[in-house]
């Protein structure tokens, strides 16, 4: 059991800035919470180059075949499995490269199981199954979590790369990992409730290394999701409207071009691009994968817009 005094990391001390908070008004008391999270932003750019490194090594995972996983208890493990379950509407990345794992097991999403954090040998399990090229990220707002602690000691024991999340400058767990992204979010408005300021600067630090990885990988054409899956009637307006978007053609040619490439969008796209029919932008696609290491192009689609246009341009002068 943890010793009271002990427990000297920075989101649990008290907040000198809220110490008479329960005797104000609802809207102050907003006001007070809303003024604290404003330092949220700060603390996560402060950190800016560390989750960039960390970006890094999830980008050389998934290029390598590799899962990344998210290991974490109550919220800080919540987090994580919101992360990973979003990756795959956004842009067609499923569990078996994105994976979240909270100490007390699925039940714990909806269900409190705090006793489950202590378990070391549990997070070791997490990564018994892993593969060789896995990457093991870490989520702990104190830094010290033992289920975090053990997964990220296996993963060294295996030689995997390890990332730990957390906001304790001090995390003993640091030293378990590769990178450490350790925005330091102070004492909480309530104190030791880092379901509040520590949480969401996991969030923002998980989203943005998330989502550079994805636009790193090719999952994006400009700033638009090429890769979303339109499962219901809005995403497929919103394919619509993304074509629109990219090439500035009337919405009825978007709409066609989606439906003569079986709704792909990225084949209409380079259809559109390139004016060529679908069953070449669908070759010129194919043959211009994406590519992390593609300067200026990882999702291959100016690539394939332009042997679209050589293609159809040699079948014109063969013809």
């Amino acid at each position: 059991m943890t010793n009271p005094e002990q427990l000297t990391w920075s989101t649990e001390q008290r907040s000198p800035d809220t110490v008479d908070i329960d005797t104000l008004p609802t809207a102050q008391v907003v006001e007070r919470i809303v003024a604290a999270d404003a330092a949220v932003h700060g603390a996560v750019e402060a950190v800016a180059a560390d989750i960039a490194r960390a970006a890094d090594l999830v980008i050389a995972c998934l290029s390598a075949g590799g899962t990344v996983h998210y290991v974490g208890s109550g919220t800080s493990g919540r987090m994580g499995i919101l992360d990973a379950v979003e990756l795959l509407p956004t842009y067609h990345v499923g569990s078996d490269q994105f994976q979240g794992h909270l100490a007390g097991g699925a039940g714990a999403m909806v269900k409190a199981v705090e006793g489950a954090e202590d378990d070391a040998d549990s997070g070791a399990e997490v990564v018994s199954g892993a593969g060789d090229n896995d990457l093991i990220i870490g989520l702990a707002a104190s830094g010290r979590t033992p289920y975090v602690r053990g997964a990220l000691a296996a993963a060294r024991e295996r030689g995997l790369g390890t990332v730990l999340v957390s906001s304790n400058p001090n995390a003993p767990l640091a030293e378990l990992a590769d990178v450490a992204i350790l925005p330091d979010t102070g004492p909480e408005v309530v104190t030791g409730s880092t379901r509040m300021k520590a949480a969401t600067a996991q969030k923002v630090v998980l989203n943005t290394m998330s989502t550079a990885a994805m636009i790193r990988l090719g999952k994006t054409y400009s700033n638009l999701m090429i890769d979303m899956m339109p499962t219901n009637e809005k995403l497929k307006a919103r394919s619509v409207r993304m074509l629109q978007q990219a090439t500035d053609a009337d919405p009825a040619a978007c709409a066609a071009a989606l439906e003569a490439s079986g709704g792909e969008v990225r084949v209409a796209l380079v259809s559109l691009l390139a004016g060529v029919e679908a069953s070449v932008a669908r070759d010129a696609v194919a043959a211009n994968p994406t590519d992390a290491g593609r300067s200026e192009d990882p999702s291959g689609i100016r690539s394939a817009v332009e042997a679209a246009r050589a293609a159809a341009g040699s079948v014109g002068s063969a013809t």
